[in-house]
């Protein structure tokens, strides 16, 4: 029997199956990228042909982006910025009156003060005043009871009577021995004696002139009286104490001019004069004072220089112990060009100082030249760069910058439209 096309037909199979076997395996490894590099083959070759022959816009890629950002900067960089400004955010340049001060702050205090105090030993018969009652110079009080006092005066009273009644007997004696002792009619040694009795009787009569005054001090001092015209501070006793010499019975203020001691900077101090002008404010009114001294010492802890102001206050309004803050005057210019503080505007590294000026339609960045800068009014004087009636920008009304186009709104006021540093 013939085997042969047997074993060539199985021959035949066997490698046909390994064939399909590895050709299996082969697509199994590499088919997802062969399938993705075809795919990917085919959609470029379809989106990168058209039917116009053009190739379509890329998208969605880095290089695209930045080149669209730089394309569209460009664009911004050849356009000018513009602002719009409010009534409100622009100034004229005026003239006025700038004052250079110097702050300082303190306590108002009275100018004169007294504590009263008892001197005697006693018993407070009566007291007639009460805290914050105004009461004259030398008004009466309080009284201790002085009966032992009037009677002690009484009794030097009728001391100095009599030594005046025994001065001028004594007076008398001693001229009428001169005259007999002119005459012969008495001896020098009677004459003297006579002279001594009256020199006597008027030593007696000082004595007892002296004891008068000291029992009437007494009596005086029995009665506490007002040493200024005043107020009241604060009482601290009641009717029927008993008081040592030396107690305290009262304090009292005189408050119709007020001192206020504060400090100033020791490099300030040779500003200060007495006499200048001082602008104060307290409790939210406004007062007005002068320098009354100057220490001629500085602090060496705070290295400042103390200086007195007195306030006048004839109405009382001001309450002793009230906080005040204020500026002395130093120097007044009457005529300066002077612009908002607002307006003034300094570079980065602090060696310029500048305005925005409105030139035309445009702003333009001015160097100027400062003088005295006035706090109280919110104003600077303008020493050079700027003249009257220039407009400058005031606040920060938004972006501002050299060669910006500025469009002005009308007479809206501060609480207008405000522009913004925008590209038309």
């Amino acid at each position: 029997m013939n085997t042969t096309p047997r074993v060539t037909a199985t021959l035949v199979a066997i490698a046909f199956a390994c064939a399909c076997t590895a050709d299996a395996a082969d697509r199994t490894t590499a088919g997802p990228s062969q399938k993705n590099t075809a795919s990917a083959a085919s959609q470029g070759q379809d989106v990168g042909s058209r039917k116009d022959g053009t190739a379509p816009r890329a998208r969605g890629t880095a290089a695209g982006d930045s080149a669209g950002g730089s394309a569209r900067g460009a664009g911004r960089a050849g356009r000018t910025a513009s602002i719009v400004l409010g009534a409100g955010d622009v100034a004229k340049v005026a003239r006025g009156t700038v004052e250079a001060t110097i702050s300082v702050s303190g306590d108002l205090r009275a100018l004169e003060s007294a504590t009263i105090r008892s001197r005697i030993d006693g018993i407070l018969e009566k007291v007639y005043v009460r805290e914050g009652q105004p009461v004259a110079a030398n008004a009466v009080l309080a009284k201790f009871e002085s009966s032992e006092q009037e009677a002690s005066l009484r009794s030097a009273d009728a001391d100095v009577a009599a030594a005046k009644s025994d001065a001028a007997t004594s007076a008398w004696n001693a001229d009428q021995s001169r005259e007999l002792f002119k005459v012969g009619a008495i001896a020098e040694r009677d004459l003297k004696v006579t002279e001594q009795a009256a020199d006597a009787a008027k030593a007696r009569l000082a004595a007892s002139e002296a004891r008068q005054r000291a029992a009437a001090n007494v009596v005086r001092d029995t009665r506490v009286t007002a040493p200024f015209a005043g107020t009241i501070e604060k009482r601290l006793v009641q009717d029927g104490e008993n008081t040592p010499r030396g107690t305290q019975l009262f304090t009292m203020v005189r408050t119709a001019t007020l001192e206020l001691a504060g400090s100033v900077p020791a490099k300030s101090a040779d500003d200060i004069k007495a006499g200048q002008a001082v602008r104060l404010t307290a409790d939210g009114r406004a007062f007005t004072g002068r320098v009354s001294r100057v220490s001629p010492t500085i602090d060496p802890a705070s290295r400042s220089v103390a200086v007195y102001l007195t306030v006048p206050n004839p109405s009382g309004v001001l309450k002793g112990n009230t906080f005040a803050t204020g500026q002395v005057v130093t120097r007044t210019i009457g005529d300066a060009l002077t612009v908002p503080s607002s307006a003034i505007r300094v570079n980065v590294d602090g060696t310029q100082v500048f305005v925005y000026k409105i030139q035309g339609d445009e702003l333009a960045m001015t160097v100027v030249k400062t003088g005295i800068a006035d706090e109280a009014r919110g104003t600077v004087q303008i020493v050079d760069g700027l003249r009257e009636l220039d407009q400058v920008v005031v606040g920060a009304p938004g972006t501002l910058g050299p060669g910006m186009k500025v469009q002005l709104i009308g007479n809206e006021g501060r609480g207008g439209r405000r522009g913004r540093g925008a590209t038309p």
